[in-house]
């Protein structure tokens, strides 16, 4: 018997002769767990695009025909999502509501359908917004001279509140915003029970003031087809500058004050000289930076009448078309304040108080 050498000649271990067939390879299914084919003729396996195969054992995909199916189950569904979107836009009204509502109502809110709008006008031309008696919005206007300027007016509404983070928004119920009118000439939007009525903004004689109520889509709300809104009378005489001007409403004249200094533009410690001219604001809106307790003078030219109000101090002034107007304010709290325009919806300028 002829001695077999313990290592064939290619370096390998001689193979035995119990030797099983070829081991196969594992496969892994989804959950992780480990097989084996069956090998031979019930070891097929489906042919993938790219070569990859999976057997019959698990039918799981390969791993990178798996990442491809995911992938496109997710482009699947974006696009799904795109669509819908895209027919929701389309339908505008007729769905949740849109970019042309005020953020935070809805389209039955934005439709106006609170109380009757009407085709009459008050005398400013908005439209009437008819509203039963009971319950309807009322306002009683009380007019005090003011110790150092002009006159102070105080507001006393029943049935209503004001919004002013909604202007421009739908027709609430009892909600909205009032206007002042001197004789008749609108002088500024009021967005709460108190207004400072500066003395230069009267002229010398009597007249007569009128507060209207409005709702936050700019309608005014009217019972029995007339508008809401009450009426005051007043009285200005001539009077040394700064002391507040005479009134007609019942009441004793206060004693005049001394006569104090008005602050003029050249007194404020910071001056910004803005114009409006063809709805574009010049310069461009940015930040003008104070200190607590300093003076900013705002001179304003408007090619259109409008009126100026500074947010949060609730100051207001009335812009005549083509002339210059000031407003000088004490910057007495910090924060961010904005400046704008009511009838253009401008914003002029950032007040930042530190």
């Amino acid at each position: 018997m002829t001695n077999r050498p313990d290592h064939w000649p290619h370096g390998g271990p001689e193979p035995r002769p119990d030797d099983g067939p070829e081991r196969q390879p594992e496969h892994r299914s989804d959950d992780g767990s480990a097989h084996r084919s069956n090998g031979g003729s019930e070891d097929r396996r489906d042919r993938w695009s790219d070569g990859d195969s999976r057997c019959d054992a698990c039918r799981t995909p390969p791993p990178r025909a798996a990442r491809r199916l995911r992938r496109t189950a997710r482009a699947a569904a974006l696009l799904a999502l795109a669509l819908l979107l895209a027919g929701g836009a389309a339908t505008g009204c007729g769905g949740r509501a849109t970019t042309h509502h005020k953020p935070g109502t809805s389209h039955e809110q934005a439709s106006g359908s609170v109380g009757t709008l009407l085709t009459a006008t008050d005398a400013t031309g908005h439209r009437l917004r008819e509203v039963p008696a009971q319950g309807a919005p009322e306002v009683e206007v009380t007019v005090r001279p003011d110790s150092e300027d002009g006159w102070n007016l105080q507001l006393a509404v029943k049935n209503y509140r004001f919004t002013p983070d909604s202007t421009g928004g739908a027709a609430l119920p009892g909600a909205g915003h009032a206007h002042l009118e001197l004789d008749g000439r609108k002088l500024a939007r009021l967005y709460g029970p108190w207004f400072h009525l500066p003395a230069a903004q009267v002229p010398e004689g009597a007249h007569t003031l009128t507060v209207r109520l409005y709702a936050d889509d700019h309608t005014a709300w009217a019972v029995s087809g007339k508008p809401v809104e009450g009426t005051a009378q007043l009285t200005a005489t001539a009077t040394a500058p700064g002391q507040a001007g005479g009134h007609s409403h019942g009441e004793s004249p206060a004693p005049a004050p001394a006569p104090t200094s008005t602050p003029t533009p050249e007194q404020a410690d910071r001056t910004v000289a803005i114009t409006v001219r063809d709805g574009k604001v010049s310069p461009a809106p940015a930040r003008t930076e104070l200190r607590r307790g300093e003076r900013v003078a705002l001179r304003v030219t408007s090619d259109r009448a409008d009126t100026l109000h500074v947010h949060g101090y609730d100051k207001e002034l009335v812009l005549p078309a083509g002339q210059e107007a000031t407003l000088i304010l004490t910057v007495d709290r910090t924060g961010l304040f904005e400046v704008e325009t009511h009838e253009s919806n401008l914003v002029l300028t950032q007040l930042l108080v530190r």
